[in-house]
């Protein structure tokens, strides 16, 4: 299935597409030095949310998909070297509001996220002017 929304997101930062199909996708991260917030190597949570979030938008998959609210639980650490994989899947479609279930891994497999995004198919552009 063809990427129709977030064209524009870093690979670098927010992950690549690596699966997309009807209401699931998926998106790897490789973690690196510069997302690192002390002497440890560990990884900000922000890069994973990130990562879970993109994987959910691509889920859904809409080209004016926005986030409205997310439930998340970090369950375990990520440290820089890390590669992540995040499976996002609608689990709930009202027609404009979807929920989407994602889960974030680690390459042992290991769960280091999980959460719940609520997202909103808009008649336009969130940033379009009247």
């Amino acid at each position: 299935m063809e990427q129709r929304t977030h064209l524009l997101t870093s690979k670098e930062f927010v992950g690549e597409p690596v699966k997309i199909e009807k209401d699931y996708a998926e998106v790897k991260l490789k973690t690196r030095e510069v997302m690192k917030v002390d002497e440890y190597g560990l990884v900000h949570g922000g890069f994973t949310f990130g990562l879970a979030d993109y994987a959910a938008m691509l889920a859904v998959n809409e080209p004016t998909v926005v986030l409205g609210k997310a439930e998340v639980r970090f369950t375990k650490p990520v440290k820089v070297g890390d590669e992540l994989l995040a499976k996002a899947k609608v689990e709930e479609d009202q027609g404009k509001k979807k929920i989407v279930f994602a889960e974030v891994f680690n390459q042992k497999g290991e769960k280091v996220l999980e959460g719940k995004f609520y997202c909103y198919v808009l008649e336009k552009h969130v940033l379009e002017k009247d």
